[in-house]
């Protein structure tokens, strides 16, 4: 069945290529997505999709998306969160994990040590406390709201380097249930994520990995530091995936919120019109998966050990004698393939306890709308067979894709890491007490991706 999977997904992008040459890619550049800004903030009091992707990009996106996040002018009280990180990255990773928990351990607490004695060292809690809460109160002066992101970003990543403090992941990490975070990390996460409207104690999609660009494009936080070419390399071209979906995904929001508008107004003609954009682009956006989850961009040998794992969580809180616990980042975190379905009137893959957990406000109020305001289900009564036609023809690029991807996804989450738990970062630990193999733990895996497979029609 892997096989079959995995020559259909070969198949798949070969003929996409072919197709593919019929119309020139498209070029995102800044004037483009200028001049939807300014037809959006004409359509803002004209119907609320317009209006929210505004908001989207205004607020969340500090006026870009992909979002900014300026990683270097923060307030003095700030920066050593930066510093701190990028000095003990080196010592995060090892070339071959212990098997021994002892030495594990060992290696985990020294690391946690050395990062809360500078912590201690460096931030003063008082005046990091002080800052969050005059942004919280309106004070954006003190912190923009792209720095804002980039300081989402470092404390992020720098809750989750503390977490596992070792890479590849350990079991004797795995099994931990509660993790009691330094002073200094726990004080501005509450802020952090009251702004941006989640729960969660880890992280999500948009903070510890669109955050984690810099203007210039550049990764600031990376996991793997002076490890080999492989590995760095396959770590780069992972997390820059992400990234790049969503510079294509923005002209589709777009072309999203006018063709609503179109149909809306019943203006077929151009509502067509703009799906057929939808559909171009969408091609052009799963190149993106396409190219990049190969083993000649991302080596299915490291993979798992040194890109996956650092994402995972699995640890929470005891609250009222009840352990609540939180996971990690999660492919489903991507706010365009949420769109998307939204936009086809698709019910969400996640549920809303995790949406409200890991989904910024502002993504999960774009989709609502979209779900809201899609047409799919009307076409019957209007008996429109060019809408029709075009809206089969985004579902089929959809369906492909999620054939293709859960073909890709297996044999990296298959690779052997005998250090750890059969784990994905969005599910934490899958292996139970009488699992007997990997293959065995990533049946419940590979059922979801089928079932939401089955429900792509």
């Amino acid at each position: 069945m892997i096989f079959f999977l995995c020559f259909l997904g070969a198949l798949i992008i070969v003929l996409g290529s072919l197709f593919l040459r019929r119309r020139p890619r498209p070029v995102e550049d800044k004037t483009g997505n200028v001049l939807k800004i300014q037809d959006l903030r004409t359509l803002k009091d004209r119907h609320e999709t317009a209006s929210i992707l505004l908001e989207l990009f205004d607020k969340d996106g500090a006026g870009a998306w992909p979002p900014k996040a300026n990683h270097d002018s923060w307030p003095l009280a700030l920066r050593p969160y930066k510093d701190i990180y990028l000095e003990l990255a080196p010592l995060l990773t090892t070339t071959e994990p212990s098997l021994d928990d002892n030495v594990n351990n060992k290696r985990r607490n020294k690391y946690r040590s050395l990062m809360r004695k500078l912590l201690t060292e460096r931030i003063n809690i008082a005046q990091v406390e002080e800052i969050m809460a005059a942004v919280e109160a309106g004070n954006w002066d003190i912190l923009p709201r792209d720095a804002y992101n980039g300081f989402y970003a470092c404390v992020a990543v720098c809750r989750y380097a503390y977490r596992w403090a070792i890479i590849p992941v350990v079991k004797v990490a795995q099994l931990e249930k509660v993790v009691d975070f330094p002073q200094e990390l726990d004080a501005p996460w509450p802020y952090l994520q009251r702004n941006f409207g989640v729960t969660a104690e880890s992280g999500n999609n948009t903070a510890n990995v669109l955050h984690n660009f810099n203007e210039r494009g550049e990764r600031v936080y990376k996991i793997n530091v002076g490890m080999s070419y492989l590995i760095r390399s396959s770590e780069e071209v992972f997390f820059r995936m992400f990234y790049d979906l969503e510079v294509l995904a923005f002209p589709i929001y777009y072309e999203m919120v006018r063709a609503v508008i179109c149909f809306e107004e019943n203006d077929k003609v151009s509502c067509v019109n703009h799906l057929e954009n939808i559909a171009f682009r969408l091609r052009h956006l799963l190149r993106v998966f396409y190219e990049n989850l190969t083993e000649s961009r991302i080596s299915h040998s490291v993979w798992l050990r040194y890109v996956q794992g650092f994402q995972g969580w699995g640890v929470g809180r005891m609250v009222d004698g009840e352990l609540i616990k939180y996971d990690g980042l999660s492919g489903n975190h991507v706010l365009f393939f949420q769109a998307l379905d939204a936009f086809l009137g698709m019910d969400r893959y996640l549920t809303d306890e995790n949406m409200i957990r890991y989904i910024p406000i502002n993504q999960r109020e774009l989709c609502i709308a979209l779900n809201e305001h899609s047409f799919r289900n009307k076409l019957k009564e209007h008996s429109d067979m060019k809408i029709e036609d075009e809206v089969r023809k985004i579902v089929n690029h959809l369906k492909v894709f999620r054939a293709a991807h859960k073909a890709r996804v297996m044999p990296y989450l298959e690779q052997p890491a005998p250090e750890r738990l059969t784990m994905t970062a969005g599910k934490s630990v899958l292996e139970g007490p009488t699992t007997k193999d990997t293959k065995e733990a990533l049946k419940v895996l590979d059922q979801m991706l089928a079932t939401r497979l089955k429900e792509t029609v």
